[in-house]
Order: C-alpha cells, then sequence, then structure tokens
C-alpha cells in the first residue's frame, strides 16, 4: 500500500475515509514476514500509525494487541468529517450471526459487526460461566483397585451428564442436598477372581431418582441413621426430569480397570457449578474464534505462475479458471479456509496477493462436552452477558 503525505492528499467527500485509511480501520494486513498493523495511537484528529514490521523488539503479547486493537476514539477521524464512534443504531443494523455448520456437540457460526473485546467476553462465558452439573462428592465404599480414591474421584468429576443444568438449583454450603440440586450416582463392580480384567466404564455408573442409599454414621446409636441427601419426592417423578431420564452422556468412556478379585463400591452426588470453580464444570471442550480471512489477487497470475501457486497453498484455497488459448488463471475459490500460513506470499508473492483478515467479522467454533448441546451453550452465553450488562445499568442508575 502506498504512503501518501497528508498535505498531498486528494480532497474526499465528508463522513467518507479515503480508500487506504478504510482499509487500515477494518482489516489487519497479514505480510510475508509478520503482520503489518496499526496501533492505536491518536494526537489530534490524525491517527497516527505504526508499522509492526519495523518494531523489531516488539513482544509476542504486544502483537496481538496490535492486531485486535480498534481505533475506537470518537475523534479520530474528527479532521476530514468520519465519526467512528460506536453507535447503538448502527450496531443493531450491522450486527449479524449466521449459522454454517451445526450439529448436536458442534456449532460454528460468524458473528459480524462486532468488536474483538465482545468476541472475546462470549467466549471466556462460555468456557466459564455457562454452568452444568458434574460429580463434586464421591462416597467410596469399597476399593481395591490399583487406581488411589482420588484419583478415581477426578475422572468420575470429569464425566460429562446428560442433565439440563437448568432444571436444578446451585448448592451452597447451608443448602441440605435435596432433589433440586443433586443428582445421586451408585457404582457397583466386581471382576471375577478368575476372570479377565474388567473395564469399568461410564455406563456402569446408575442414577438413583430416589437419592442417596448410604447411611450417615451417627455419633449417638439410639437416633434413627439419615442419609446423604433429603429427597422428598423422587427426582423420575418431577415434571421437568421425568420425560428425560438423567445419565451419563457417552457410556462408553474407560474409567479404569480391575483385575481378577478387585471391585469398586461407591456413591457419586453431582451439583450444579460453573468452569471458572473448576474445569469439570465447564460445558465446552473448547471454543475459538478467528478473524474472517480475505485473500486478494492484485494481479492476474497465469500459466506456471498460477500452477505453481494452487500447488503452494496447504489448504487449496486457490484454484485455476481456463481463460482459453490452452491459458489458465489463479482464482481465489475457497477465502474462508485460508490459515494465513503466508505460503503463497512468499518470495516474489507478495507482490500479487494481499492477505487480510476482517476486523469486525469473526468465525466461532464451539465444541461441547455434551453436557449442553452447542447451540444451548452460545444462547446461555448471551443471557449471561445481558445480565451482566443489566446489573451495571442497574448500579450506574
Amino acid at each position: 500500500m502506498s504512503e501518501t503525505a497528508a498535505l498531498n492528499m486528494q480532497d474526499i467527500p465528508q463522513r467518507q475515509l479515503p480508500e487506504h485509511l478504510e482499509l487500515q480501520r477494518t482489516r489487519v494486513f497479514c505480510k510475508a514476514d509478520a503482520p503489518a498493523h496499526i496501533s492505536k495511537k491518536v494526537m489530534g484528529s490524525t491517527a497516527c500509525y505504526v508499522d509492526v514490521q519495523k518494531e523489531s523488539k516488539l513482544a509476542t503479547d504486544d502483537l496481538k494487541d496490535l492486531i485486535t486493537e480498534d481505533v475506537e476514539y470518537s475523534g479520530g477521524y474528527a479532521g476530514i468529517g468520519f465519526d467512528n464512534s460506536l453507535q447503538v443504531d448502527d450496531f443493531r443494523r450491522d450486527f449479524k450471526v449466521e449459522i454454517k455448520n451445526l450439529s448436536m456437540d458442534v456449532i460454528e457460526f460468524d458473528m459480524i459487526g462486532i468488536d474483538a473485546s465482545l468476541a472475546n467476553a462470549f467466549r471466556r462465558i462460555m468456557i466459564a460461566e455457562v454452568p452444568t452439573m458434574a460429580i463434586e462428592k464421591v462416597l467410596i465404599v469399597n476399593n481395591t483397585s490399583v487406581m488411589a480414591d482420588e484419583i478415581l474421584s477426578h475422572r468420575l468429576g470429569l464425566l460429562p451428564i446428560e442433565a439440563d443444568p437448568r432444571l436444578f438449583d446451585f448448592l451452597s454450603e447451608n443448602d441440605t442436598p435435596n432433589e433440586r440440586n443433586t443428582i445421586v450416582f451408585k457404582m457397583e463392580v466386581h471382576c471375577k477372581r478368575r476372570g479377565p480384567r474388567l473395564a469399568v466404564k461410564s455406563d456402569q455408573l446408575k442414577w438413583l431418582p430416589n437419592g442417596s442409599e448410604l447411611l450417615m454414621e451417627s455419633p449417638n446409636p439410639s437416633t434413627k441413621p439419615r442419609r446423604f441427601t433429603s429427597f422428598s419426592c423422587s427426582q423420575a417423578s418431577l415434571p421437568q426430569i421425568s420425560g428425560r431420564p438423567i445419565g451419563m452422556k457417552h457410556l462408553d468412556i474407560i474409567i479404569t480397570q480391575l483385575g481378577p478379585g478387585q471391585s469398586i463400591e461407591l456413591e457419586a452426588h453431582a451439583v450444579k457449578g460453573t468452569g471458572k470453580v473448576h474445569a469439570k464444570w465447564s460445558p465446552v471442550g473448547t471454543t475459538w474464534y478467528r478473524m474472517l480471512p480475505e485473500v486478494k489477487l492484485l494481479k492476474e497470475v497465469k500459466g506456471n505462475d498460477a500452477e505453481k501457486l494452487v500447488k503452494k497453498c496447504p489448504k487449496k484455497v486457490f484454484d485455476l479458471e481456463d481463460v482459453g488459448h490452452a491459458m489458465k488463471k489463479a482464482v481465489v475459490s475457497k477465502p474462508r479456509d485460508c490459515t494465513l500460513c503466508r505460503e503463497c506470499v512468499g518470495g516474489a508473492g507478495e507482490e500479487n496477493i494481499a492477505l487480510r483478515r476482517v476486523r469486525d467479522h469473526f468465525i466461532f467454533t464451539v465444541e461441547s462436552t455434551g453436557a449442553l448441546p452447542a447451540e444451548v451453550v452460545f444462547t446461555e452465553a448471551v443471557k449471561i452477558l445481558e445480565e451482566k450488562c443489566e446489573r451495571v445499568i442497574s448500579e450506574l442508575s
């Protein structure tokens, strides 16, 4: 991109940025050796830009900040009559969510018209603040396997449970475990003495809708013994649960192995929690986003150069198009698949190709653990962010 002195710039219409400034405002440029972008430094009414390629001592975190920063200062372009501040009406008009791929455990969608900070807020909420049900307390009656009690308990806690957390309450320190805040499972497995080794899988955990079956030890033998939960009714009789039996999401997860003569007998209590307390409550295996890649051919690439370019790209972003006379040219066929590996701009390729990312267009991928459907994880994250915003507005008012 050519640099033009401010005094030599042509007159432009008011409320409109010149092309090179509009590109710098809305795109991240990826050069052959490093991303080249602008730092948010505003002096008066003129935006000052820093080329990352010339900043050899930039740390990795600094580089990330440069890539994701926006020139959001409301007076950044006031000198040329352009208002780049965030307006609610503009946000409502431009914001879009487009679902590209959807299954029970994976969703891929585009969020268009948002800032990187908002995209990251959704990501963090989905990881750490959307609640699920997970095993918190394990009462071990007998464990003669080679796996220690604490390791066995930890593995049980990571099993995804097929139970809608919206139907349950959080269990605080002062609450009594009941049918509204606790789910109880039982496991009783024994390996025969002269039999083969036995793999203990998640399907061995059986739901106890009536609550705990174990009795608590009482210091007074004359008092009636109590159980570890106080269910007033069976969970299977609750209207919201009766049609959806509770159990493990995946029945073939191996927990441990038993040798001949070994056995495990335990009771596991699951409660509602969030990922910021422990990772076992996180509803996602992982969730990430990336800015939409944009690949532009600055010049026509034909003949042998076109074939070389197509072979260079590991993601097959480019394709050949017949232009007649036994001549073919390169075209960009799948820009969304570009990972910005920069293979295509190596050597002299940088003069022919522009690699960019669209700053306000994010491609989200959410992989659920199975505790909640992937689309529900996102919708719940939206509700949580909405509650946070309402809380802030209420406090400020």
